[in-house]
């Protein structure tokens, strides 16, 4: 199923585990790492064939994840001439895809390469968000970069919690008015070291 401009409809899927670290695998008999990503059928939604994808090539339902976020619009990209089949040659341009950001609350355990007969890793790993690009075959880069940029805005922001600007944290009256702040005294591990 091509649209007008040769391109076919396709999601990404980028799976974050509780470290926001993300699932990478490695395509069956290549050096080559990606995303799970893969076609939309005729009468899918684009979430429909994400969840379907998700089931074939990492082994996860619907119950093992959240949907965080998606991307807001189709991206695309080329595929070289010499990776397309003789007969597609003039009609198929590439891929046009949704991308999904999908938290696992599964386990590890969970994901199952051989989910079916055609599977598409034959390794996986978790990796930091920002995946080596160079790692990804040369015509899919730019679509990365794209949707995880787009895709970051969910990613939750750090959390600082350090107890010591806490503690030095003015306390609110009622009446909206702050008292005085009296000055508090370093904790004795962030006083300077001797000779420092």
């Amino acid at each position: 199923m091509l649209d007008r401009d040769g391109f076919r409809p396709n999601v990404g899927i980028v799976l974050l585990n509780a470290r926001n670290q993300v699932f990478w695998g490695k395509r069956l008999r290549t050096h080559s790492w990606q995303f799970p990503q893969g076609g939309i059928k005729h009468g899918e939604s684009p979430e429909q064939a994400m969840f379907r994808e998700l089931h074939e090539e990492v082994g996860l339902r619907p119950e093992h994840v959240q949907i965080i976020g998606r991307t807001r619009e189709w991206l695309r990209y080329e595929v070289p001439d010499h990776f397309i089949r003789r007969e597609a040659r003039g009609h198929y341009r590439g891929q046009k895809q949704i991308w999904f950001l999908l938290r696992m609350i599964g386990r590890d355990s969970d994901l199952n390469l051989r989910a079916t007969d055609h599977p598409e890793f034959d390794a996986w790993r978790w990796n930091e968000y920002w995946v080596p690009l160079d790692v990804v075959i040369e015509f899919k880069r730019g679509v990365y970069e794209m949707a995880l940029t787009e895709l970051a805005r969910y990613l939750p922001r750090p959390q600082h919690h350090n107890r010591y600007l806490r503690a030095g944290m003015r306390q609110h009256r009622h009446d909206g008015t702050s008292p005085r702040a009296e000055p508090q005294a370093a904790p004795p591990e962030v006083e300077p070291k001797a000779g420092s």
